[in-house]
């Protein structure tokens, strides 16, 4: 495929792409649906009326909304043909949209737009399912020989988060206030975290109609409940966490603020970066099974910006080590009967490999304070500094072709004067 807008190689928003995200501009502040192509953004709210096939026909009103929610409701046979529409009128042998007075209203320059959250996220659920990065922290804070617990195999571990914190890349963090136990058996005290974390990880937006109370998916009817996936920071008090996790888990120390990519990557573009699913043993119970990949070797990479301005690439690892796939996940969720919404968020966990230079965190990375990850700048790192600026990328590579997220972004603040 080509299309007639021109992009490098490096390009991370080709017309193999197409991710979906919500923006605005000065000149229309009106929030809006638009599709990432080169440096561009296709305003689809413009382009509503060139959805003339049979399923998307009668529903054009949703490229009009301020949200991807009534699109993702519509599943996957109209997600299907959305892209196709999108791709033939994007491609270099359509001239529909490369009229002049057509293309002058259809396309926003990137860099004049404003993006925000794709989604109205009724509801945001965090995963815990890397085995490496499981085993790292097991090992941490039990040992070598218990790091898994014993349910871990067995179905995926989570919680639900705060979906009112979840914000769009770009958007600053503050160093929280809490309790802590600074020392073993000592008094708690309050005041500021002293050891914020990043996390590496990526989420999915559930689409397709919403499931009653009652009803559940199995793994393998999950997938056409899956719209599409962003990367994300889940920041982390590390020594509120540990002193407010028991018994019931995270709880203040990761409702402080979760940052998104503004892009949603759809699975269509993702299919040509499947690969195997991890094995897993034991076998999973029968609701947790399924046949088709739901793992992709999408490359995952976090910089830290420091307050001198100098970058370090801090770690490289890759969505290929999730141990439970999306869709074993939001079986999961669903076993007991929990509904599910268009544009509820569920994110994977911290995602870490099997080297020490592709661990998801500075919790692993510095392994718990012991080992100092050092920075371009001569500086080093335990854990975030104020004034240091996060940036997680992912992306898959094609031939000659690069699929990528966009940047998910944030710059830790410090702790707001009481």
């Amino acid at each position: 495929m080509k299309s007639f807008i021109e992009y490098s190689p490096e390009c991370e928003f080709p017309i193999q792409n197409l991710p979906y995200g919500i923006f605005s501009t000065a000149n229309d502040p009106k929030k809006r649906i638009g599709v990432a192509i080169g440096d561009k953004i296709l305003d689809l709210s413009a382009i509503s009326d060139f959805f003339t096939g049979p399923l998307l026909a009668s529903k054009q009103h949703v490229f009009h909304q301020d949200s991807l929610n009534e699109f993702m409701s519509l599943g996957r046979p109209s997600w299907i043909e959305a892209r196709q529409t999108l791709q033939s009128l994007l491609s270099i042998e359509n001239g529909t949209l490369q009229q002049a007075d057509i293309r002058s209203k259809a396309f926003v320059s990137q860099e004049k737009a404003t993006m925000h959250l794709p989604a109205r996220i009724g509801d945001y659920t965090d995963f815990y399912s890397s085995i490496h990065h499981a085993t790292n922290v097991g090992i941490m804070f039990r040992d070598k020989d218990n790091a898994l617990m014993p349910n871990w195999k067995y179905l995926p571990v989570g919680y639900h988060g705060r979906a009112s914190s979840v914000v769009v890349s770009g958007t600053s963090i503050r160093r929280p206030r809490g309790q802590t136990l600074p020392v073993e058996g000592a008094t708690p005290v309050y005041g500021p975290c002293r050891l914020m974390d990043f996390e590496l990880e990526v989420a999915f937006f559930v689409g397709g109609p919403p499931t009653d109370l009652g009803d559940t998916l199995s793994a393998s009817r999950a997938r056409d409940h899956i719209f599409g996936l962003v990367t994300m920071n889940d920041w982390s008090a590390r020594d509120i966490q540990k002193w407010e996790y028991v018994p019931l888990g995270p709880f203040t120390a990761k409702n402080l603020g979760t940052t998104i990519s503004p892009w949603v990557v759809t699975l269509e573009a993702l299919e040509p970066f499947a690969v195997p699913n991890m094995t897993q043993d034991p076998q999973p119970f029968p609701y947790l099974r399924h046949r088709d990949s739901c793992s992709y070797d999408i490359k995952l990479e976090v910089d830290i910006k420091g307050p001198t301005g100098v970058v370090t690439t801090v770690t490289r690892s890759n969505y290929k080590y999730m141990y439970w796939t999306m869709q074993q996940q939001l079986a999961h969720h669903t076993v007991t009967g929990c509904n599910i919404n268009p544009g509820d968020l569920m994110a994977s966990g911290t995602i870490s490999g099997e080297t020490s230079d592709s661990y998801g965190s500075l919790l692993e990375l510095c392994w718990k304070g012991t080992q100092p990850v050092p920075m371009n700048d001569g500086s080093t790192r335990k854990f975030l500094q104020d004034g240091d600026e996060v940036c997680i990328r992912g992306f898959c590579e094609g031939d000659g072709y690069r699929i990528g997220f966009g940047q998910c972004t944030g710059k830790l603040l410090p702790v707001k004067p009481e």
